[in-house]
């Protein structure tokens, strides 16, 4: 395959808070670019990326959606995210196999929540971006305040490519500072029709102005232009072009553009930026993996003619069939070919391969290094694994699955819905890594645990319209966690009656504490015989088991490291029952010597709220024993930056709107876990 095939490969990502426009860009995008012939509002319900009826009713994007279509020369895979926190493992599997993204902020709201979250997610792996200030238009637009939140709240560095001409609902166009002239959008042809004059005479100083700041930040990437920019010189488009693509690609600098993509001005330019500043497939840095059975570790390369490296980003359940969604980085994919999951060691063949555009498939006999395509014939991969050429296998890095915080009880309505009730729950759990579905073992109850009660709810609508499974539910509860205050050391015997005689095996255990957010590390010895690698896995597999149930209020512990300091067994084989009863129960009993003590999940809260309603809403927030860490005016509003635990909150949605008459609104994000109060802890018989 020729190298000028890959250049021109765009895998971007739309990404944002909830309501900042990604879905209506996306729509846009389809339209100027030839793939639809209708724009489809969010609004309407019609938009072809919001396909989920869950989408189109609540006008939401809830499920991360592919599509492929092309600008000039590039082809552009485009994934467009969900803004909602309950949702983030949509962003965050998007964000580990996309080259590029375009983030979107409110001309008005800014840089919200939701916004620092997939900003993170986008820093994690280090995914270049452009920036689109959208809803111009709007009463309130200040593209200013947006470029002075990027600095503080992001600690990004915008370089500001246009600027606007109008305000509010006189936006009309922008003023591209590169090549220095005025480009408009003809209202006449929903803005297809792209009109380039001269820059307005009462904008022309700040444009130049502007052009000068754009210049001294192209020069820190590229020493001609600095030479230039320090002998008073004008620097060329092109030379400007190439110093700020090199600064992007670094992520050192993010390209901002505008418009108003529901009025249907900007989106144009903003294509072509997707194709001047963003990375192609051989742009980005390789993938280091390493080899499932040497442990070598080995880098991939974007090269058609190398062996297959695939990652499984997604999966879908279609009728008990997966549709199973890759991006290739190396080697070529076709049709019928039987491939390794090398994360799980098991063989898969390929049915069919196709080219998505949302829920529509394009069947295609072939994908290459670069693409995002979808597969059917994979039976047991999942999110995050590897598929790669059976006589060279390989495993890339994961994906980080973040941890569900909210729990709810539910049982089949019908009789005949019990039958089906588990299969249902297991394919949702191929879909969505952070779903968790267990059997409480006091009451015998299903519990579906998930990011947030909006979460839970779109679960229990599918379950109904999907599966035909109606469920009765119980109310949202809290997810906590354990932890341990002192290192434990635990000898634990156990015995059990053998073929001949009683069997003894003997477990010596080390329990020691880690910081906040460690998670749980298990250390075991070295495979000395007669201890084979399969029987300290069985003893591994046992204390993960163990870590999962807790030790006193059936919450998970977390933040220890457990450590087998010794094996002893009396037997000539170990017996693997022995080992795992012995690392079940010294775990337990020991955990319940180390002082255990129940964490709570600690949201991050932003409320926007009148002036008027300020202390009422502040004094409600120090009842649910939140923290005010900061207050921004905005105009009339308000703007609360508190921490509160998630307990407090269920139901908050009704009590705010009360308190504002309905003026207010607030987000929320899980942001840690802290110690709960005494009275908490005392609820589930744990001393404080």
């Amino acid at each position: 395959m020729e190298q000028h095939y890959l250049d021109t490969i765009r895998n971007i990502g739309i990404i944002s808070h909830i309501d900042a426009g990604k879905t209506t860009v996306s729509e846009r995008i389809l339209y100027y670019s030839g793939e639809t012939h209708k724009m489809g509002e969010v609004h309407d319900g019609q938009a072809v990326m919001d396909w989920m009826p869950q989408e189109q009713e609540r006008g939401i994007t809830i499920t991360a959606t592919a599509t492929t279509c092309r600008w000039g020369e590039y082809r552009i895979n485009l994934i467009d995210t969900p803004g909602h926190i309950d949702f983030t493992i949509e962003v965050e599997r998007s964000m580990r196999v996309l080259d590029g993204a375009v983030a979107i902020f409110s001309a008005v709201e800014g840089v919200q929540p939701q916004s620092e979250s997939v900003w993170r997610q986008a820093d994690r792996y280090t995914v270049p971006r452009i920036c689109f200030i959208n809803k111009m238009d709007r009463v309130g637009a200040d593209y200013r305040q947006v470029l002075c939140q990027l600095e503080t709240r992001l600690k990004a560095r915008p370089a500001l490519l246009q600027l606007p001409i109008g305000a509010e609902g006189g936006f009309g166009g922008v003023i591209d500072l590169l090549s220095e002239e005025a480009l408009f959008f003809d209202e006449s042809d929903l803005g297809s029709t792209v009109r380039r004059g001269e820059i307005p005479a009462g904008a022309l100083q700040e444009a130049q102005e502007a052009r000068l700041k754009l210049t001294e930040v192209a020069a820190d990437f590229d020493d001609g232009v600095m030479a230039d920019f320090l002998d008073g010189q004008r620097v060329t488009e092109e030379r400007l072009r190439s110093a700020l693509r090199r600064g992007t690609l670094a992520c050192s600098l993010f390209p901002v553009m505008m418009g108003t993509a529901l009025r249907n001005k900007g989106i144009q330019p903003l294509l072509d930026a997707v194709g001047r500043y963003l990375p192609s497939p051989v742009e980005t840095p390789p993938l280091t993996g390493y080899s499932p059975t040497t442990g070598a570790r080995e880098q991939t390369i974007c090269d058609p003619d190398a062996p297959l490296r695939a990652l499984a980003f997604k999966v879908v359940a279609e009728q008990n069939r997966r549709l199973t969604y890759l991006r290739i980085y190396s080697g070529t994919l076709r049709n019928g070919v039987l491939l390794l999951n090398s994360s799980r060691g098991a063989e898969e063949r390929i049915r069919h391969l196709f080219r998505m555009h949302a829920h529509r498939r394009e069947e295609i006999p072939e994908a290459h290094a670069g693409d995002i395509v979808a597969v059917s014939g994979c039976q047991s991969t999942l999110t995050g694994d590897t598929i790669s050429d059976p006589l060279q296998p390989l495993v890339l890095e994961g994906l980080a699955v973040p941890e569900p915080v909210v729990s709810l009880a539910v049982e089949a309505r019908r009789v005949e819905g019990r039958e089906h009730l588990p299969l249902a729950l297991e394919q949702l759990q191929w879909e969505d890594p952070t779903f968790r579905v267990h059997e409480d073992r006091e009451t015998g109850q299903t519990i579906l645990t998930g990011m947030g009660e909006l979460h839970l709810e779109i679960i229990i609508d599918r379950l109904k319209r999907e599966y035909g499974v109606q469920v009765v539910t119980g109310r949202p509860r809290v997810v906590y966690r354990e932890a341990l205050r002192q290192r434990v050391i635990r000898r634990e015997v156990f015995q059990r009656a053998g073929a001949r005689r009683l069997e003894t095996t003997e477990l010596l255990l080390r329990l020691t504490p880690l910081p906040y957010g460690s998670g749980v590390r298990i250390l075991l010895p070295p495979a000395v015989s007669p201890l084979t690698p399969e029987l300290l896995a069985a003893v591994e597999e046992s204390l993960q088991q163990g870590c999962l149930t807790g030790c006193r209020s059936g919450y998970p512990l977390t933040d220890l490291e457990v450590q087998v300091l010794e094996i002893l067994q009396d037997a000539e084989v170990p017996s693997e029952p022995g080992l795992r009863a012995a690392a079940l129960r010294g775990l337990a009993l020991g955990a319940q010597d180390g002082g255990p003590y129940l964490l709570e999940p600690i949201m991050s809260l932003e409320l926007e709220i009148p002036t008027e309603n300020l202390g009422r809403v502040l004094g409600s927030l120090q009842q649910k024993r939140g923290r005010v860490e900061g207050l921004d005016t905005r105009g009339d509003s308000e703007l609360v930056r508190a921490v509160v635990p998630l307990a407090e909150m269920f139901g908050y949605m009704t009590e705010l709107r009360s308190a504002t008459r309905g003026r207010g609104s607030y987000t929320m994000e899980f942001l840690r876990f802290e110690e709960a109060p005494p009275e908490v802890q005392q609820l589930f018989g744990l001393s404080p």
